[in-house]
């Protein structure tokens, strides 16, 4: 009967401990500055302070897999020389469709992270921001008329696309279509 009641507290402890490091895990994706990780951390009283400091000191030894990543993965860049994330170039495509039906395409290589700033940097859009991002206006020296309900739609493969140019992230071999429309 004793070993019986001493397996179960076993069990419960490991078990309290193992939500303890998940709590204060998940608690650190939240607040940068962590003051959210030590009150879960205090505000469990079930847990002794020994087992309160060895939980915030496991907590502040864990990394991100971003954080991983980019220590492991990533040389850190020489004095001078581009990060390799920056000096990548990718290779992506844009396919206008003008108001008169006529089409043009534009193969681009950028180091540009968004779609945005790879058709920016070319001078091939230009616009107005708002609250939401870039609102494209002018594609390949065509202005949509907002008096006739013009506007220039943004697809991606020919699918529909429900994001911003300038938080579109680009990968090597996209194709994104802009097409002059007509009507909300």
């Amino acid at each position: 009967m004793m070993k019986r009641t001493k397996r179960k507290t076993g069990r419960w402890g490991a078990l309290l401990l193992s939500l303890l490091l998940v709590v204060s895990v998940l608690a650190g994706c939240g607040d940068s500055t962590g003051s959210s990780t030590s009150s879960q951390v205090e505000s469990s009283s079930a847990v002794s302070q020994t087992e309160e400091s060895s939980a915030v000191d496991s907590q502040s030894q864990v990394s991100s897999p971003a954080e991983e990543e980019s220590s492991v993965l990533k040389p850190e860049p020489r004095e001078g020389e581009a990060s390799q994330e920056e000096s990548q170039v990718k290779e992506i495509t844009l396919k206008v469709v003008h108001g008169d039906g006529s089409e043009k395409e534009f193969p681009l290589s950028t180091t540009a992270e968004t779609l945005g700033e790879a058709l920016e940097a070319e001078g091939l859009i230009a616009g107005e921001e708002s609250s939401y991002g870039l609102f494209i206006t002018t594609v390949d020296g065509e202005t949509a008329d907002d008096a006739n309900q013009e506007w220039w739609c943004l697809t991606k493969g020919g699918e529909v696309w429900n994001y911003g140019a300038d938080s579109t992230q680009i990968s090597d071999g996209d194709t994104y279509e802009l097409t002059l429309t007509v009507g909300y």
